[in-house]
Order: structure tokens, then sequence, then C-alpha cells
């Protein structure tokens, strides 16, 4: 497929210019395609100030128009970054109160379309990365399997993209033979006509009229939830290209033996008029019964053999009775031949054959070849009769006399009933039976034996478990392996032809000597065919093998849609064209993601047909996702009334809230649980990464244009800029760049639950709580030069954390990074950060800190001192740099732990803080070894009420012991218990009396600070 002149503009890349800005009118008719923020005009709002998260009283004032060059010495600024900084002007709107999916998504969404960066880079650096999207049923309805399969494909496909390669996300839909098929013909039957009146044309023509009308509704549907794939290269399995891969590739399996045309057992469904493949098969428990009855000795009155069965409507079709050769309760009958019940009078062989099981039932089988699986294998091996009952429709045919034309549920009940007036009904009993059901349309399916065509599966499941054994296709999670390799060791030969007219026609023309001929062959069949592309090519080669003058009639069946998507990878990339560009650039594929219960049906046919067609496997990995269940851990289904749908929860929570939580909430493999209260905690993830912008914007009001640009550029990745950042923003920095590495690290190894999780934790855990909250002490103090330092620092990081994320929660990362300086024209298109320099002794000594404020602020809720309160402390640190660490970042600690910053002390020693904090007028703190907190909490609490507290809590404690105590000491409790319930007692008591002596110690110090107030 050559590249559309969209895909060949934007690039997306960090040169790539800024796009084309409209101005923002007063009132829209439709949302604008741009960020909010690239807009202006007469819709913007006067003012531009934004509520910080929080702001302490007293800060210093701030002059409009202040410059962030003071912040120069420890920023490096690249000319490279300041010119993309340039190309990125400062937005003139302001950020909403609150992010709002329902008005940003679909306009991000258009932004992101209409710049191009959906298509690959062909510029960028890497090797080309390729993600072929499974096709859902051209009729499907987004439902939360899509969810999960949209999110991580585009959580991969994001991450590549930013990471440097050229990343194609190729969409596309299957045409989905039946479940189309039977929604079209629904419409026809509604509105009073029928499939077989239009005639096949006229109906294939209503199906393609329905695609083009609905078709795209799934398609749309994804774009919700902010699926980047590239669809300007989007595919359809019935479309031209595809249709010719088709036909290709069942000439060319054809012309090596490996298609042929044969008379088999297959699962038919009788109201789709269908064969369906042994994997549409989904089998039921169901109750049902186990029918005894009476099969009578030809030539001896009186004399049966008893048999059961749960279908006694296939008596009709018996052809032998088996009995097992070691039972001595049947050895006799074995040879002799009895009278098929209800039979008009036809008799059948007693055969002795080792697949009896002679516990089930009498012991005694019934063996029908037409009719059971098992049952026909047997005939095959003993060359016993195959005899056919039933019809196509489901009604028995005139091979069952007195029953045919009954439905075979009908003639079951008939047959039965007439069985007991006979005397030849033994008893009827309940039996949960196991019930095959066609995955499609949910009716009872038939083993019927019919003539279809056939691909021999053993010659390419070999290539394709060796391609997995040797590791060109890795399979994750590992486990799948097994299942995997069980599958294509056990394989059948498939059956590839459908008794439908929506579908790739079988490319077979049956040859005739004339149209008088052709017309009397049931269904145009022949013995006589030729396969080829085309029907002008196959009256070619007919001619050329048969002469000239023949009547062709195509094969009416259809293939299966599984053989047409098994082609999916090359097919859309232009196979078999080798030559075509996309073929050759991005085949084959890095990835195939996909839901674990389709790897069968798909994903192991898939290395078959790329290894048999390309010679190489058609993807590297295969990453298996699991089923979306309830919270309660159960399927989804509409009789349950549990089916979340995934349009209503974002429209509920936002995209990017679900996505987050498909994302995180499970392993590769495993079922996911889905929770609304998780999508709703994601949502506040969400909510808190919003605030954070606001609060950095808020403190970029001042900042002047050649600030902004200056911002943009800031710069830390190097050692020497990092090392000239005071402690805080040392510490930051280097968390940013640690996660930066592990989240890359996670992301090369399609961890995202792992990734997902450490950007929750950091951004929120450490970058909100800790950072935006000590940065509040040099934002909003007298020091110009620290505030600029600061506000350089918080763009940095959040320009990485808001990359980092992106792939994770594209709409509200995207939204946040056009208000933000920046360099390049969106974050879609923006370099992935990947890691830094990491100063280790500044993180250790800033999170000695951090140990520190935990444990003042556990002090103070314990001894209830009221929230607003500020409270002196002294910090006794012995080693001489966290001593000067904990001095020059006294202002934070006061901040964050709500202290007092005129009586924040740092010492040495304890003697030294005496003073401050006299001993008995002091609760001391060990945080760890070498580092205290004194407390001067003298006056501060409400002794009395701690003291009553401290008495009350004793009381239960010493009761508690005495109890344990007078258990240990009673004689008869020792000797009856075992020793494993007098350890635990044991046990309890030391711990009884550990808290004990902890509430005293707490009492003392309670009295004594009463004393001291």
């Amino acid at each position: 497929m050559q590249p559309t002149a969209q895909r060949l503009g934007a690039c997306g890349r960090a040169a790539a210019p800024t796009p084309a800005v409209p101005l923002r009118p007063a009132r829209r008719a439709a949302p604008c395609a741009l960020p909010r923020h690239a807009c202006a005009g007469a819709g913007a709002s006067p003012s531009r100030l934004l509520q910080p998260l929080a702001r302490p009283c007293g800060g210093g004032q701030r002059s409009r128009g202040l410059s962030v060059a003071a912040a120069a010495s420890s920023a490096a600024v690249q000319p490279a970054a300041a010119a993309e900084a340039a190309a990125a002007p400062r937005p003139t709107g302001d950020l909403p109160k609150n992010f709002d999916p329902a008005e940003a998504e679909s306009r991000l969404y258009a932004f992101w379309q209409s710049n191009g960066w959906f298509s690959p880079d062909d510029s960028a650096p890497k090797a080309p990365y390729t993600i072929p999207m499974p096709p859902p049923n051209v009729t499907g309805k987004l439902h939360m399997g899509h969810a999960m399969f949209v999110t991580l494909q585009d959580i991969m496909a994001r991450y590549r993209r930013m990471a440097g390669h050229p990343t194609l996300w190729l969409p596309g839909t299957d045409h989905a033979g039946i479940a189309t098929q039977s929604v079209v013909e629904r419409q026809v039957e509604a509105s009073g006509g029928s499939r077989e009146a239009m005639g096949r044309d006229a109906f294939v023509e209503r199906v393609w009229e329905w695609k083009r009308e609905y078709g795209g509704a799934i398609t749309n549907q994804m774009r919700r939830l902010g699926a980047s794939c590239d669809w300007s290269r989007e595919r359809f399995t019935l479309d031209e290209g595809l249709s010719a891969a088709v036909a290709e590739a069942f000439l060319r399996l054809h012309e090596k033996g490996l298609i042929y045309r044969g008379t088999y057992m297959v699962n038919w469904s009788p109201k789709l008029g269908t064969a369906v493949s042994d994997l549409e098969v989904e089998y039921s428990e169901e109750p049902g019964h186990l029918y005894y009855f009476k099969y009578p000795v030809a030539g001896s009155p009186g004399e049966f053999l008893p048999v059961a069965t749960t279908r006694p409507e296939t008596i009709l079709g018996d052809t032998a009775v088996a009995v097992h050769p070691e039972d001595p309760r049947y050895a006799r009958f074995v040879g002799a031949r009895l009278e098929v019940p209800m039979g008009g009078g036809r008799t059948v062989p007693v055969i002795a054959d080792d697949y009896v099981d002679r516990e089930f039932g009498t012991g005694a089988l019934k063996i029908t070849p037409g009719h059971d699986p098992n049952d026909y294998e047997i005939g095959r091996r003993r060359g016993l009769e195959v005899l056919t009952v039933l019809n196509r429709d489901g009604s028995v045919n005139a091979a069952g006399g007195a029953y045919a034309g009954l439905d075979r549920f009908d003639a079951r009940r008939k047959l039965w009933s007439d069985m007991e007036a006979a005397g030849l009904a033994i008893k009827k009993e309940d039996y949960t039976l196991r019930v095959p059901r066609s995955q499609r349309g949910g009716e009872v399916v038939e083993p019927l034996v019919s003539e279809q065509w056939f691909v021999k599966t053993a010659p390419l499941a070999g290539p394709a478990l060796e391609a997995v054994a040797r590791g060109d296709v890795k399979i994750v999670p590992e486990r799948f392996e097994k299942v995997y390799n069980r599958w294509l060791e056990g394989i059948k030969d498939w059956c590839i032809s459908r008794q439908l007219w929506w579908g790739h026609r079988i490319p077979v023309y049956y040859v005739h000597d004339g149209a008088e001929e052709a017309a009397a062959a049931e269904a145009g069949r022949g013995e006589r065919y030729v396969v080829a592309r085309s029907a002008d090519e196959a009256a070619a080669v007919a001619a050329e093998r048969y002469g000239p003058g023949k009547t062709l009639v195509q094969e009416q069946d259809v293939l299966d849609t599984w053989f047409s998507s098994g082609l999916w990878p090359f097919s859309t990339l232009g196979w078999p064209d080798e030559g075509a560009e996309d073929y050759r650039r991005y085949y084959p594929t890095q990835m195939l993601e996909t839901g674990h219960d389709i790897l069968f049906f798909w994903v192991a046919r898939m290395v078959m047909m790329g290894l048999e067609f390309t010679g190489r496997a058609p993807f590297s990995t295969i990453y298996l996702h699991g089923l979306v269940r309830d919270d309660k851990g159960r399927k989804m289904s509409k009789s349950l009334g549990n089916v979340v749908d995934p349009l209503d929860v974002a429209r509920d929570y936002g995209a990017d809230a679900l996505r987050f939580t498909m994302a995180t909430g499970t392993a590769p493999g495993q079922d996911l649980n889905l929770s609304l209260d998780r999508v709703n905690a994601n949502r506040n993830f969400t909510n808190k990464v919003w605030n954070i912008g606001k609060y950095i914007l808020f403190n970029l009001e001042k900042v002047d244009d050649a600030g902004w640009a200056e911002l943009a550029a800031a710069d830390f990745s190097s050692p020497a800029a990092l090392a000239a950042l005071p402690l805080a923003e040392r510490w930051v920095v280097s968390g940013t760049h640690e996660l930066a590495a592990k989240v890359t690290a996670w992301q090369e190894a399609n961890d995202f639950s792992s990734a997902g999780q450490a950007l929750y934790a950091f951004i929120w855990g450490e970058f909100a709580d800790w950072y935006v909250e000590a940065s509040k002490a040099r934002l909003y103090g007298a020091d110009a030069a620290a505030a600029a330092s600061t506000r350089a620092v918080l763009v940095y990081c959040f320009d990485r954390l808001l990359r980092l994320a992106h792939p994770f929660i594209p709409f509200v990362t995207e939204e946040l990074w056009q208000a933000l300086p920046h360099s390049g024209p969106a974050l879609i298109a923006a370099a992935w950060p990947e890691g830094g320099p990491v100063d280790a002794a500044a993180v250790a000594q800033f999170e000695a800190l951090k140990d520190t404020v935990r444990s003042i602020r556990n002090a103070r809720a314990e001894y209830g001192v009221e929230p607003s309160r500020k409270i002196g402390a002294v910090v006794v640190a012995a080693e001489p740099g966290l001593r000067a660490a904990a001095a020059a970042e006294a202002g934070a600690l006061a901040l964050l732990a709500k202290l007092d910053p005129e009586r924040v002390l740092v010492v040495a020693t304890l003697e030294e803080g005496a003073a401050a904090a006299p001993p008995d007028a002091r609760v001391s703190l060990v945080v760890r070894e070498g580092l205290q907190v004194l407390l001067p909490m003298a006056g501060l609490f409400d002794a009395a009420k701690e003291l009553a507290r401290l008495e009350k809590q004793r009381a239960k404690v010493e009761k508690d012991l005495a109890g344990i105590t007078a258990r240990l000491g009673n004689p008869n409790f020792v000797s009856k218990a075992g020793a494993a319930v007098i350890d635990e007692a044991r046990a309890q008591a030391a711990d009884a009396g550990a808290r004990l002596a902890e509430i005293d110690s707490k009492l003392q110090q309670v009295r004594a600070l009463a004393a001291a107030a």
C-alpha cells in the first residue's frame, strides 16, 4: 500500500513544526479539532488566574514578568530544545477547573488524527514496530474485551511511537460470515422477504449495503477510547486486496495437495444451514434425560439387550450395538443381530469393541456412525454403514420411516412415546447433558456426515510448533505455550467450507460439457474442477486441461471466516505482492496482542499460514490478555444482567480512567474482575494529575514569554545540572529519572501493570504529596532564584511524567502538556524519556527527611495536637551531611510537618537541643539510627483527655493479660491444650505485656508534660 499524502505529512517528531492553530470563536457549533490551550479569542477567559492546590500564608510577593534566568545555572538550556520551544508558542487559554472528558476527548482525538500522528513516521531512527489489530466483527458492538485490546495495543503503539520506532498499528474489521448474514437475513425476513427469494447476487448486494451503512460503528467506538491506529490503512477481510490474497492462498494450498474435498462428520447448525468449526462449538451442562430401552434379539422373542441413550431419535440411524469384549454379561450376544426399535424390522449386529465403557448406562452402546463423532470413528474402523436420518434443517428424512418430516426434538418425544406403548421402554432418568451449541446461533449443533472442503493441517502444524520451540515466536505468558503445543500436536484437518452466501466464495470451478449437464448437477458440482484466482483464469485453465467450450460453475460454498483472518498479518500489508512497500517495510510484524480465548481460532492458524506463505513467522511476540469479568468474577452475560458497557464507563468516568483500570488491573493471561470502584479511584488519579498541572501553571503566571521558552528548554539530564540543584530538587529529579528507566524496562517487557502502578505511586505518592508540597516553601519564599529553580524542576519533571503516563492516559496528559511549557507540536509525537543521572546520596537524605515528617505527623495525631497549630521541633542528626541537608530544607520540613519555621532547630546532639526542648517537656521520636526529633509538646494538647484515654487503654490491656495469664496457670488448660495453642497463648501474653509497658511509658511522659505545662 502506498502511503497517502497525509501519512507523509506531519511526522510528529520533535523537529516537526507546530500545527497551525486557529483562533477559538466565542461560540462553536462543533468542538475545535485542536487542544483548547492552543486556541485563543473571544471565548477565552479574561483572567489567567488558576487556583493552586494549596498556598501557605505569608508567601513572598512575585512581580509580573519574572524570568527563569536565575535558574539557568542549574538548568542547562540546549539550543535545539530552545528552538523547538519557540515553535510551541505560549498558550493563551485557561485550564478549566476540572478536566472535562466529554468535551476534550473528541477534540484531542481529531487533533491527533488530522495531523497524521497515527501513521508511521518514516524518519524515525529505530526499526519499524507493527501491531496487526485483531479485526472485530463488522457486526460488533464494543464490549469490554474490545476495550481491553484497544487499551493494551494503544499503550504499545504510543510507547513505540514516542520511543522512535516507525509504528504501524494496523486496523480493520472482519466480514464475520455467519453473524453478518444472519443480521441481514433477519432484516429481510422482517420485511416479508427471504434470502432464497432474493437470490444470491441480490442478497449479497443487500449485505454490502448494510456494511456501508453500519459497518463503521465499532471502529468509531474504538476511537472513543483513544485508539491511535493508522485509519488510513484500515482493511476489511472482503476488500479487493484481501480477497485476492485469499484466492491465492487457496490455490497454493491446493497445488500442494493440502486442500481436498471429502465426506466426513462435521458440526452442522440446522438453523444457520452451515457447517461450523469444532472451535465454534461451545458445550454447556444442561438438564436432560438418559433413556433406557430394550434392543430385541432377532429371532429370540422376549430376549433383548438393555441399552441407554440421551438421544432416542438417533436410534433410527443405528447400524450396530457394541459391548466390551471382556464384559461377561453380553459375551454370548456378540455376533447376534438385533432388531432396531421402531425400525420397521431392520436389524443390526452386536460387535465387541474396547471403546465401550462398561460402567456407563447398561454397558451396551448403540452405534450411530451418521450422528455421533465417536460412533463415526468406530464405524470407520469396523466398516459399518453410515446411515443419515436427519435432513440439513434438523428434520427426520425418509430413512426415518414413520417419523420422516418431524423435527429432531419432536421425533425424540414421539419415538419414546411409541416405544413406551410398544413395551420397549425400560425407564427414563434425569441426567445432566453436555450439550454442543453453536457459538454463533446458540442452537444445538448436530453431528452430520457431509461433503466439505478441508485443509490438511498436520504439515502446517509442524513448522508452527518448531517456531515456538526455537524462540522465533514468544508467547506471553509462557504457560500458554503448553496449550498452543497441545492443540497443534492433536490438530485435526480443518473444515474450511461454509454453506453461506456472504464471504469469500471458494475459488473452485466445476467443469461440465454443457449448460444442460451443469444444470442437472446438484449445486453445480461435478468430479472435474479447476482452481483459479478468477473466472477468466478458470476458463483458460479448463480449456487447456479439458478442451474448449466447457461450462463452468463456481463452488456455491464460501470459506470459513478464519481462513481469511489467518492471512491477516501479511495480506493487509500487500501479500501476495512481496514487492509492496508496506509488506517489505512492516512484515514480519512484532506484536500480536489478543485474548487467550482465540489462541486456537486465530493465532495458531496465523502462525501456520504465515510460515507456509511467507517463510517467516508473522510476528515475534504473542501477548495474551485474559477475559474481563464483573466485580464478582463472573463472566459478563445478558442473562446475568452484569454486562458493563465500556462506552458508558468512558462517558461517566472518562476514557483515561477506564484505560488505566484495564492496564493495571491484571497480569498477562489473567482475567480482570472489573470494579467500578477501581475505575472511580483511577478517575481520582487523573484528577490528581490535572490538579498538579493547574498548580504548576498557577505558579507560571508571572513568567514572561522569554522565561516560558527557557522553561520549555530546561534540562537536568546531565550529572552537572543535577548536582547544582537543592536537595529536594535533586531528590525529585533523581526519582523521575529512576521512574523513567523502570517504566521503559517494563514497557519493553510488556509489563503494563507494573509500569502503570509505578506511575500511579510516584505521581501521587511522591511528586504530588511530597515535592509539590515542599515546592511551596521556595515558590512562596523571598528567594527569587530558588523559586525560579523550583519552577524549572516542576516543569522538567512534570513534562517527563506526562510523557511516561501518556500511553496509559493520553487525553488528560495531552491537554496538560499543551498548556505547559514544552518542545514540539504534540505529546503524542514527543520523544520518550529514558532516564538520567540519579543522586543516590540526595535520595537517601530526602527519604530521611520524609521519615522525619512522618514521625512528627504521627506524634501530632497521637497527642491530638490541633491540625492548624504550628509547633517547634529540634532535629538531632548525628551525620554531618544529613544535618546540613535538614538545615537547608528546614523551610520544607516546617511546611510539610506544620512546624513553626522560627522554632525549627537542627543540632548534632541531644544536649544541644536541651534548651529548646527540655527533657521533662518534650516528646522524643527516634526516626532511625542517628536521627531523632524532639518536640516541645508541653501545653500543646489536652493532657487530661490524653491521660484518661491511656488509662482506659491500660485497663483493657491489663484485663486481657490477666485472662491469658490465668489460662496459662490453669493445669487443666495446660494438660489438654496442644503445644501450638499454648505457644500462641504465651505469645499473646508477651505481646500484651509489651503493650502494657509501652502505655506505662507513655503515661509517665504525658504526666511529665502536663506538669511542665
